[in-house]
């Protein structure tokens, strides 16, 4: 038992150190997109450690930034460990897992309250969006890490979720690519490479009027990749959720149908919401027909796995019915007489 303690404890570090890492690279991607690499970590260190105005931050960038590094992986090696021991302790208290979904929860807010906290000036150089992105990716990995390390213990807390995740994950790359390969394929043949995401990036990151003449760069290719795929693979867990409830009860699959429509309009929505003028440079049409190819891709994926679940909507469509046509041959029920 005590070789499995010091195991749980170095896996939750080595975790940690994870999260800290996809946190750290995902703010530099940020901040390079921006215009102001590092600029994120030294404020926050400028801020927190020394009180200083964000407009002071510039003077000693590199220091500042080491400084928050050395906070920054302390704080998320002592999550990892404190994770790995919950997580543990779940094992054989299942009633703890509700606080385990509080703790992780917790986790999720705290930097964003932190920011808050130190007041206005900070929050309105940094972007609270960004922030939460940077935890989930991290919260993503750490995870994925420590149920790696541990399956059975993964198992054990998760039991048959564990196989409607991958299903979901699986799905949601699958659209992630076809949607890249299609924006790809389509930017090659007009003879401007990685146009596309260029300008979605820009049009995240960078607040700005979107135009032709934006130029396409690795951090901003690669900030909208991170978000492209992430965005595909919620949107494919949330599908694989509602699938497997289908399971049990099929009127569920309708739920699931809806949510695909909703994704399906929902991108067109947001961009025009965000920016017109992105919109009008892209074309609505090359961005629906691109989803388009993903559902259909991720739907064939779903069906490889959930090849009855027609046969029971049907069914229990027809029970429904059956069961209406009973009720209404019952002779009406009426009311008692006054005496």
């Amino acid at each position: 038992m005590e070789h499995s303690r010091a195991r749980i404890v170095i896996d939750g570090a080595v975790a940690g150190i994870i999260g800290a890492v996809v946190v750290a690279l995902w703010f530099l991607i940020f901040d390079t997109i921006r215009g102001h690499p590092l600029e994120t970590p030294a404020l926050l260190a400028a801020t927190i450690l020394h009180g200083t105005h964000p407009a002071q931050v510039h003077h000693a960038i590199g220091l500042l930034t080491l400084e928050y590094s050395l906070i920054h992986f302390a704080a998320f090696i002592a999550f990892g460990i404190a994770g790995g021991l919950l997580l543990e302790t779940c094992e054989t208290e299942s009633s703890l897992l509700f606080s385990l979904a509080i703790f992780f929860a917790a986790f999720e807010v705290f930097f964003i309250a932190v920011v808050l906290f130190l007041g206005p000036n900070v929050m309105a150089e940094l972007t609270w969006w960004g922030i939460i992105v940077g935890n989930l990716l991290a919260t993503t990995a750490m995870l994925s890490y420590f149920f790696w390390r541990h399956p059975a213990l993964a198992w054990n807390l998760l039991g048959a979720w564990i196989g409607v995740a991958r299903e979901g994950v699986t799905a949601g790359l699958v659209g992630a690519v076809v949607v890249a390969l299609w924006f790809m394929g389509y930017d090659l043949a007009s003879g401007n490479s990685f146009h596309t995401p260029a300008i979605l990036g820009a049009m995240v990151f960078q607040n700005a009027n979107v135009t032709d003449g934006i130029k396409a760069t690795l951090p901003l290719v690669l900030g909208y990749t991170i978000l492209h795929f992430f965005a595909f693979v919620a949107f494919g867990v949330a599908l694989a959720i509602l699938l497997a409830a289908s399971e049990w009860e099929p009127f569920m699959a309708l739920g699931a149908m809806l949510l695909l429509a909703v994704f399906e309009v929902f991108f067109v929505g947001f961009v025009s919401l965000v920016d017109q003028s992105a919109l009008e440079v892209l074309g609505w049409w090359k961005i629906v027909a691109g989803n388009i190819l993903a559902l259909i891709a991720m739907t064939t994926y779903f069906i490889r796995s959930h090849r009855g679940l027609g046969v029971k909507l049907v069914e229990r469509w027809a029970m429904l019915d059956s069961e209406g046509e009973e009720m209404g041959d019952l002779p009406p029920v009426l009311p008692p007489r006054k005496h």
